[in-house]
């Protein structure tokens, strides 16, 4: 997590606040580096003609229904007057801005660039409910100009799909979303683009069609600072995903069993157990937000999936489904584990034996982190897959 130089920096001013028995202030750079390297910013921009589902299709990225209080307002007609951002509920740093259609009058497509401000954007969603239009492939090249990555989202697909399996006689559902593909490809090239990339997508079902596609593509082409933070952002579309978001945590617990090992190295009663919880705190809250698990992200997945949140909950192991992880919550769910108890009674024990006590306790302290958080990951990662499990039988079947 990080590069060397950042952890290494993160550990010196952690170690000066406990040597002083500052608890709080070290606490605190804690919290301030988990921040940092939550915070690295992704401004997404989704683009294209009036009623095209731009707005559906912000709110559905985001893991939430059209009705929820911080969705993007919709409707049959232009309904984004003005560029408007809308934050993620989890990650505030990842920001989805809806743009006025493109050739409204008050965004005529020769101004459009500029009074969007479009250099900003990491890259542009286009949008079109069936073919796309001369100022979808204008706004395309412009974007091209300036080196940027865009995307073709062909929405409404579940529409189509709906139509043409009444006014087919031999329906195949494969054969038809081909021929749809084929022709906004065909279309497109030829208004002179080289190669465009077309995803079928339907905001109501993002688990089908191209929306998972449309993930891995975006995921693979950011720059890998921004990858994780588009990662956590989307909602869990597949098993697969759940995984990914698995690893991309694993990767850092050694870093944050090393973190907790460097408390463990100053001889203060009682210190290293608050900052190892405090930590470790901060840390899972990280996972029960990235899996979609906090009481508000369940609640919203009721609401968009239409499984009862009660239900969602049956579901569910853990005991960390909550508004917010406390280290009360966290202490209840560890003593379950009867060799994390053990592990973390006699770090505190031995810290103060003479000569030996010290490095005894920071290999304990290591230990208590790394085990705590691989356990916690497991648990929570199941407890997704269930989640997800559950939503998607509901959405398909």
């Amino acid at each position: 997590m990080g590069n060397l130089s950042g952890s290494k920096h993160i550990h010196t001013e952690i170690k000066e606040a406990l040597d002083r028995n500052d608890q709080d202030l070290a606490r605190a750079k804690i919290q301030e580096y988990l921040d940092k390297e939550q915070n690295v910013p992704l401004n997404i921009a989704v683009t294209g003609e009036s009623g095209s589902g731009k707005s559906t299709f912000v709110n559905a990225i985001r893991g939430i229904d059209n009705k929820d209080e911080k969705a993007a307002p919709t409707g049959c007609v232009e309904t984004t007057m003005e560029v408007t951002p809308y934050l993620h509920p989890n990650y505030p740093n990842v920001i989805f801005w809806d743009l006025p259609g493109i050739g409204t009058n008050n965004y005529p497509a020769a101004e459009y660039l500029k009074k969007v401000e479009f250099k900003k954007f990491d890259f542009f969603i286009i949008i079109s409910a069936d073919r796309f239009k001369e100022n979808d492939v204008k706004l395309a090249k412009e974007i091209q100009k300036m080196k940027k990555k865009f995307y073709f989202v062909r929405s409404k697909i579940d529409d189509n799909i709906r139509n043409e399996k009444i006014s087919q006689r031999e329906f195949n559902e494969e054969r038809t979303l081909t021929q749809i593909r084929d022709n906004c490809i065909q279309g497109l090239q030829d208004q002179g683009l080289q190669s465009p990339q077309v995803f079928l997508v339907s905001s109501f079902h993002l688990t089908l069609y191209d929306f998972p596609l449309l993930v891995e593509t975006l995921k693979k082409e950011l720059p890998e600072l921004k990858k994780e933070a588009f990662l956590l952002a989307m909602p869990n579309i597949s098993v697969d995903m759940i995984k990914e978001k698995k690893k991309a945590f694993q990767a850092k617990v050694k870093y944050f069993a090393t973190l907790s090992a460097a408390v463990a190295a100053v001889p203060v009663p009682g210190l290293s157990m608050a900052v190892d919880i405090a930590l470790l705190v901060s840390v899972v809250t990280i996972y029960v937000f990235g899996f979609g698990l906090d009481i508000p992200s369940l609640k919203r997945m009721a609401n968009y999936s239409g499984v009862p949140y009660e239900e969602l909950k049956k579901v569910i192991k853990s005991t960390l489904i909550a508004v917010k992880v406390t280290p009360e919550l966290l202490m209840r769910l560890l003593a379950q584990f009867s060799s994390l108890a053990v592990l973390l009674a006699a770090e505190e024990g031995t810290r103060f034996i003479p000569l030996l006590g010290i490095p005894a306790a920071v290999g304990l302290s290591f230990t208590f982190t790394y085990r705590s958080l691989n356990m916690i990951l497991d648990m929570l990662a199941d407890d997704a897959e269930k989640v997800f499990t559950r939503v998607h039988l509901n959405t398909t079947g």
